[in-house]
């Protein structure tokens, strides 16, 4: 019952879209540990409104502004430590989505979120979207994931594949995975579940 990290090469890329298929396709449940920004409209809201079986767990950390997380916290007026993101006891498999990127920062004294992941101990699913600069921005998080020994579950292409870019990947990572998700521009659950059999396919 492995439970999976789901984190992406930058903002905007669409973790939260690739974390509801993931949650769909898998049955699993899903965690964010840390949401920040407008708390009306959340991340998890967004999860449990277009999947069928998925319970969400309580974030531990919600913040009021659109900040990296250490920012954020600070016009709060709390400080994020390690200690406060020990892993739930899951009932199942679970999908847990990070913010932003590997290195967004936690503190200011260095915690970062791959050093969530490492403590984790879980496999990684990065999240990539192809642009110009993603193929730097995709490498640079996937060798961060490898310097720490963390490793890494497969790349997911939200939207159109570009066989350019997956060579290069490739040809760096040898073993890894690619899958990929169509773009979504419109939500609804049977777009989620049609996307998470797509997935599924690919596995084969």
């Amino acid at each position: 019952m492995n439970s999976f990290v789901v984190t992406g090469i930058g903002t905007e890329v669409g973790k939260t879209v690739v974390s509801a298929v993931l949650c769909e396709a898998l049955k699993a449940d899903y965690w964010k540990p840390i949401q920040a920004g407008d708390l009306n409209a959340l991340d998890s809201d967004f999860v449990r409104s277009y999947t069928s079986q998925t319970s969400v767990l309580p974030a531990n950390i919600l913040l009021n502004h659109a900040l990296s997380p250490h920012e954020a916290a600070r016009l709060d007026g709390i400080e994020l430590t390690e200690d406060q993101f020990d892993l739930p006891r899951f009932s199942k498999q679970t999908i847990i989505e990070g913010a932003g990127g590997v290195m967004v920062p936690l503190n200011d004294e260095g915690l970062c979120y791959i050093d969530l992941f490492q403590l984790w101990e879980l496999p990684v699913y990065v999240v990539t979207k192809h642009y110009l600069g993603s193929i730097n921005h995709t490498l640079l998080t996937l060798n961060a994931l490898m310097s720490r020994e963390i490793p890494i579950a497969g790349l997911i292409v939200n939207g159109e594949r570009n066989e350019a870019s997956e060579r290069i990947y490739q040809s760096h990572f040898s073993d890894l995975q690619i899958t990929t998700i169509p773009e979504l521009n419109e939500f609804s659950k049977e777009s989620i579940q049609h996307a998470a059999k797509l997935w599924i396919e690919q596995q084969a």
